[in-house]
């Protein structure tokens, strides 16, 4: 196997991992923003506004890692990089998903 047929083979896996992280960013976001209005059909205290702005917050980060995303299917050079950008931010934005999900939980009961 020569050189640049093995740094193919790299990219190739590399955009493969972004081509699941974009889709599913996008998907986190519609989430958030479903949570958000859904939240919106009950009267809230100041616990509430403060999940709101977490999950708002937290659609910015899947935006983020979206873009990372896209930029490491459509870069030629320093695809791997974005990558590894777009998973860890990907990851952070389901840790602040899952922090909001439990407060939520408490705010409602």
């Amino acid at each position: 196997m020569s050189s640049s047929s093995a740094n193919d083979q790299v990219v190739v896996v590399a955009r493969g991992l972004s081509a699941h992280i974009l889709p599913t960013s996008a998907t986190m976001i519609g989430v958030c923003m479903t949570v958000l209005s859904i939240g919106h059909l009950r009267q809230g205290g100041h616990s509430r506004v403060v999940v709101d702005k977490l999950l708002a917050a937290d659609a910015l980060v899947f935006l983020a890692s979206a873009v990372l995303s896209f930029m490491s299917i459509r870069s030629r050079h320093g695809a791997a990089q974005h990558e590894r950008r777009a998973e860890m931010v990907f990851l952070v934005g389901l840790a602040v998903l899952a922090i909001g999900a439990v407060a939520l939980a408490f705010v409602i009961a």
